[in-house]
């Protein structure tokens, strides 16, 4: 049996990701220049290094709290042959609004769209829209605390 303290302490490091039920929707590329964004203006700062990011539709959107929130999305298909890639899913954070980006995606009215870098993990840039299934994703931390257990 695992002594309680260790399995408090294991609760305490243990950080799970938790996701939503999936949703189902679509997807549009769009290129650079990505600065300014409607979430956070001129700070690059907030663009991830990896550059995976996107633009939320209006359905998402809420009056901009869809800002900061980080969504999974995989590809489920597309109107261009093959233009999924199998098995593949891409986190983002949206950073911006798709409505008001500087440059104009690839399809208008999608869920999402995403930034090149994002696109390309999931589909074949060529495809100019794909349908996607996408989940938001909280980070939590259990925590378990007993009054009832001894130390020595």
């Amino acid at each position: 049996m695992i002594p309680p303290h260790r399995i408090r302490s294991l609760l305490l490091l243990l950080l799970l990701l938790r996701g939503s039920a999936g949703e189902v929707g679509s997807a549009a590329s769009y290129r650079p220049p990505y600065i300014p964004t409607a979430c956070y203006g001129d700070d690059t700062s907030q663009i991830p290094e990896n550059a995976e990011f996107a633009a939320a539709g209006q359905g998402i959107w809420d009056n901009g709290s869809a800002c900061g929130r980080r969504y999974v999305v995989r590809c489920l298909s597309s109107s261009t042959a093959k233009a999924c890639v199998d098995g593949a899913t891409v986190e983002v954070i949206i950073v911006d609004r798709a409505a008001g980006v500087r440059s104009q995606p690839s399809a208008d009215g999608t869920t999402l769209a995403l930034s090149q870098a994002a696109y390309r993990v999931i589909a074949d840039l060529s495809a100019p829209e794909i349908n996607i299934e996408l989940a938001v994703y909280v980070l939590s931390i259990k925590f378990n605390f007993s009054m009832r257990d001894n130390y020595v």
